[in-house]
């Protein structure tokens, strides 16, 4: 994702700045936050590139329409950052995994694809309720703004997994001792889901890539070689 054109580093920050329609300071404030991380010229000029531009924006939406206060704000591109260099390391893993189909390497081994424990819904929603300290009502309402996504058994019980306890003390410490309103909290977790999604979708396709690897790998060790094929003739 790095070498995408979204991130070429080219705006400086007046041109940013008017693109967005901010103060240049304000995007400086930004940076020293760590919402947005601007690349620099040999000369150490802030350079501004398109996805920065729509990180800005991103930014400015969830304050003024949405009425995210800063601590909200700050979560969300921090998710965001997460899921840019999530996208990055999954190209350069392909890269490095191609590279070395090329050239014929050493076959990975396979793994087989786990349920992760912390997936496994197991958790009632009393019990869930009473671990997070939260009335069942309050989890309900988050399952309505699909803050959550609990499992359900056979008799279409809500079970909890280990992984739906942890969104659920997330969302108690962002709106408890963060003050994010739950609009704020909706951009977090969607973007919390998306995360645990594309690094979910890394790992199987990476263990495909695996597996094909290694399966080529294994054929060409089972071809036999020109001088027994030209002592067979």
């Amino acid at each position: 994702m790095a070498s995408d054109s979204k991130h070429r580093p080219v705006y400086v920050i007046s041109v940013a700045a008017e693109l967005v329609d901010m103060h240049p300071q304000t995007l400086r404030l930004y940076e020293r936050k760590g919402l947005i991380r601007p690349g620099r010229s040999t000369g150490r000029t802030r350079l501004y590139s398109e996805r920065d531009i729509e990180h800005l924006r991103e930014i400015r939406r969830l304050t003024q329409e949405l009425g995210v206060n800063l601590a909200g704000v700050e979560e969300v591109m921090r998710l965001q950052h997460e899921l840019d260099d999530l996208q990055g390391e999954f190209e350069a893993e392909i890269t490095r995994i191609e590279d070395e189909l090329r050239d014929r390497a050493r076959a990975l081994p396979s793994s087989e694809g786990r349920v992760d424990p912390r997936d496994r819904p197991v958790y009632v929603i009393s019990i869930a309720a009473e671990l997070v300290d939260m009335h069942p009502q309050t989890l309900r309402l988050y399952e309505r703004k699909q803050l959550i996504s609990p499992g359900r058994s056979s008799g279409k019980t809500r079970l909890y997994s280990e992984r739906d306890i942890e969104h659920l003390r997330e969302i108690r410490r962002l709106t408890q001792e963060l003050g994010v309103n739950l609009a704020g909290v909706e951009e977090i977790m969607r973007l919390r889901h998306e995360l645990d999604g594309a690094r979910s979708n890394l790992e199987g396709n990476v263990r495909r890539i695996q597996d094909d690897l290694s399966e080529r790998m294994t054929k060409l060790r089972t071809l036999p070689s020109p001088e027994a094929a030209e002592e067979d003739r």
